[in-house]
């Protein structure tokens, strides 16, 4: 089932199943910029309104490791459509043990690196978090959510 998730004023963030990204039409492109304006970064700009985000087959709780978290998010945000000048690395922060989950928090860091600036004046953060129930079956996808930084919205 398709969710909506308002980001902001202007754009709407969609996420889909396997199907309904076969059925979707056109997709919209997003862009990772840097605001002019306030000399922060604007995480997600979207050209048009609606932006699909594709999702991937996420491990069970039972295959999870650390490491395949990781490579997961990485396998994740492959799928965005960044501009090529965006470099990003990623971080396992630290583990949340829960009465009934288990949370696993990383970091994705974004930034535009240049010939004469290596060192990014600007950077983004996007936050992610893969809780694993300790009272669903073991044989059960891991649940993802993400948040950018300074934004309070949880996507999942």
């Amino acid at each position: 089932m398709a969710t909506h998730s308002k980001h902001s004023p202007e754009c709407w963030v969609k996420t889909m199943d396997k199907g309904e990204e076969n059925a979707a039409g056109e997709e919209k492109a997003l862009t990772l910029r840097e605001n002019g304006r306030s000399g922060c970064v604007s995480i997600l700009s979207v050209l048009e309104t609606e932006y699909v985000i594709k999702n991937i087959q996420w491990m069970t709780g039972e295959n999870f490791t650390v490491e395949r978290g990781q490579q997961q998010i990485e396998e994740a945000i492959s799928m965005w459509q960044v501009h090529e000048s965006w470099r990003h690395w990623s971080e396992f922060l630290h583990e949340e043990d829960l009465e009934y989950s288990k949370r696993h928090h990383y970091r994705v860091c974004w930034s535009i690196p240049t010939r004469r600036k290596p060192i990014p004046q600007a950077t983004a953060s996007v936050y992610f978090v893969i809780e694993i129930s300790k009272v669903k079956p073991a044989t059960s996808p891991v649940e993802v959510f993400f948040t950018l930084e300074s934004s309070r919205l949880i996507h999942r």
